[in-house]
């Protein structure tokens, strides 16, 4: 019996460490689908990039995620869960969800990985209200001028103007496709 209770505690442990579920795609928080010509036996992975306020960049590839080939197609099905709360934004960010080709299966995105994004932002914000234009870290790019946002996650679209319900506030993301 002492022996049983020793080795309880090391099971629960290790069942506690083990590999996340993996869903159908389209059971994630964001899904779609993800096209393009990737050569041969791509090794598609998705993370979370993007720029946190106050300046803070995030590579984030290790969401729990599920990317599926669709047969006969140059395209795969994919499921990303966004974090409850991004690591490194204590205020607010805004990011993309790409897809990328982990050549040097390191589980991250790797400056030179072929990858694909689209014209869709997230952005979360730890309280809501009025966001300040956020800018790239380092540079002068603008990422998203002055808007309003819910607090948690909002979607962006870039192809439409800012106001009117763009950005909205979002807990599910369906049909954020990616093309490269």
């Amino acid at each position: 019996m002492r022996r049983l209770s020793l080795l309880l505690p090391a099971a629960l442990l290790l069942a506690a460490c083990g590999a996340r579920d993996v869903k159908p795609p389209d059971t994630y928080d964001l899904s779609g689908t993800i096209h393009g010509d990737w050569g041969t036996s791509p090794r598609l992975r998705l993370a979370l990039v993007g720029a946190g306020f106050p300046g803070s960049v995030t590579n984030d590839g290790n969401q729990a995620q599920n990317v599926v080939k669709v047969e006969g197609q140059a395209a795969w099905r994919f499921g990303l869960d966004l974090p409850r709360r991004p690591a490194l934004a204590t205020v607010a960010g805004v990011y993309q969800v790409i897809a990328y080709h982990d050549a040097d299966n390191s589980g991250d995105y790797t400056l030179g990985e072929p990858f694909a994004r689209n014209r869709q932002w997230l952005i979360y914000s730890e309280f809501g209200g009025e966001l300040p234009a956020v800018k790239f870290p380092g540079s002068d790019e603008v990422l998203i001028g002055a808007t309003t946002v819910a607090r948690g996650w909002n979607l962006y679209d870039r192809a439409r103007p800012l106001g009117a319900g763009n950005p909205r506030p979002v807990t599910t993301v369906t049909g954020y496709d990616l093309s490269r």
